[in-house]
């Protein structure tokens, strides 16, 4: 199925559901997606007060970026008491983070209990398992999946490997690929390194060549790299530029840049480049 996504934004950031304090430093942080976590960071005595106390997450009249909540799975009980919760809330998540997806039904679920008159969230999935990547295909099938979001930490542990680029290298790229085939975007795992920005523009930057739509991260200083990295630089710009009148001044066909080769492949990818850097895509 190819379908037109909505495409919230480049940087995320996820925040604890039981840290109301930190609730405006992540919708102001200059993320284009705030999302509340309620699961992975919430221990299990304490999932019911973060469900109710991340309502307030979204009770702003004019939040400044799209808002969104990681629900617990639904395998589990706090998942299926997320969904009525969820139902009820007065104010409502933008996007929801479904984790440990492993079937389009997942989605299915989700869209089922929360859609209503008006009301239609964005639902990604959260890819974090080896049995969810034997399922890809699948998962991108489902008609009201908006886009994925790579769980590195859940994947290495699953599969008893290591956090580093090169451990996950088939993981991520995997991902790309069914993504792309379904024209969803992907969105890269955090870095989990809070302290060294070097070891995050590395990542933010192998993320971007690898074809990730965008990153997440767990602190706000991680935002502004995230979205230096993912913004088109004007260097970038003029160079896909060339390309494009390259492009039109050969009549389409095989020509020379700045001394390398281009042909078709790099047309459509420059094209395709200027229209979502104009902001026409």
């Amino acid at each position: 199925m190819t379908r037109i996504s909505r495409r919230p934004g480049r940087a995320w950031i996820i925040t604890p559901g039981l840290h109301a304090d930190r609730f405006a430093g992540a919708q102001t942080s200059g993320a284009a997606v705030a999302v509340v976590d309620i699961e992975d960071s919430v221990a299990l005595p304490d999932k019911q007060t973060a469900r109710t106390a991340s309502e307030a997450f979204f009770a702003l009249p004019n939040p400044p970026c799209t808002l969104g909540i990681r629900m617990n799975s639904l395998t589990t009980i706090d998942g299926i008491k997320d969904l009525v919760a969820l139902a009820a809330y007065t104010a409502r998540p933008d996007l929801i983070v479904v984790p440990k997806v492993e079937s389009p039904r997942d989605i299915e679920l989700v869209a089922a209990a929360l859609d209503a008159g008006g009301y239609t969230p964005d639902i990604w999935a959260l890819i974090e398992s080896p049995r969810a990547f034997d399922s890809l295909p699948a998962i991108m099938r489902a008609p009201r999946l908006g886009g994925v979001f790579f769980g590195s930490a859940d994947y290495a542990a699953s599969v008893h490997c290591g956090l580093g680029w090169d451990a996950l290298h088939y993981a991520r790229s995997a991902l790309i690929n069914a993504a792309t085939a379904a024209n969803i975007p992907a969105i890269d795992a955090p870095t989990w390194e809070l302290d060294d920005p070097g070891i995050l523009r590395r990542d933010a930057e192998r993320a971007k060549e690898l074809g990730f739509y965008g990153k997440g991260c767990v602190h706000p200083r991680h935002v502004p790299v995230i979205n230096d990295i993912f913004t088109p630089t004007v260097e970038e710009i003029s160079e896909a530029r060339a390309i494009v009148a390259a492009a039109d001044a050969s009549g389409g066909t095989v020509t020379t840049v700045d001394g390398q080769m281009r042909g078709t492949p790099f047309f459509t990818a420059a094209r395709a480049f200027l229209a979502e850097a104009d902001g026409t895509s």
